[in-house]
């Protein structure tokens, strides 16, 4: 549950933590799975530690596997809320205007009113849509659901992510720190 990617020299991207297990014999639930990458054969890293999916059972929504090197439930119980990672060469290619969400951890967040509204710290991935964790300067984290009336302008691409706080229930910021604000008393 780290969300931290392992050290390597390329690039990782989690698809899933380790969950309950399933029997005695090391196979487990997925937790936050991406099933499509979650395949028999494939190598995954865990805890540091590169391992081959050596069973594949349940579905896509919810996976069953056993990796090779963990054959007992008590291995399974020390490593629950570990995170699987992928390598990203492994991915399947995708689509010009498609992206991986954690692509957008980091960028930064502003409102349909041009105010800066904090940068995407994590993106969870829930049954009915994912969502953007925005940390914010002194104001609780702001969770904004990936739909596009929340969102209405996002180019990953261009690190452009636009969100429309009124939807959202919050005010727009008084500043909007592009220079678009009149100066006091020339309110015209």
């Amino acid at each position: 549950m780290s969300g931290e990617t392992p050290p390597t020299a390329e690039p990782m991207l989690s698809a899933g933590w380790i969950g309950k297990h399933h029997g005695l014999d090391g196979t487990f639930h997925v937790t936050r799975p991406r099933g499509p990458l979650l395949t028999a054969g494939t190598r995954v890293t865990v805890d540091g530690v590169e391992r081959k999916i050596v069973h594949r059972g349940g579905t896509d929504a919810r996976p069953l596997l056993r990796l090779d090197g963990i054959d007992h439930i008590s291995m399974v119980e020390t490593l629950r809320g570990k995170d699987l990672f992928v390598p990203r060469s492994a991915l399947p290619p995708l689509e010009d205007d498609e992206f991986w969400p954690d692509e957008l951890v980091g960028l930064p967040v502003r409102s349909t009113g041009g105010a800066p509204v904090g940068e995407v710290v994590g993106v969870l991935v829930l049954p009915s849509c994912d969502v953007l964790e925005v940390r914010r300067a002194g104001a609780p984290d702001l969770l904004v659901p990936m739909h596009r009336d929340a969102v209405p302008e996002l180019d990953q691409k261009t690190g452009r992510i636009v969100v429309d706080l009124a939807f959202m229930g919050e005010d727009e910021p008084a500043d909007t720190d592009g220079g678009s604000a009149s100066p006091p008393g020339d309110e015209g």
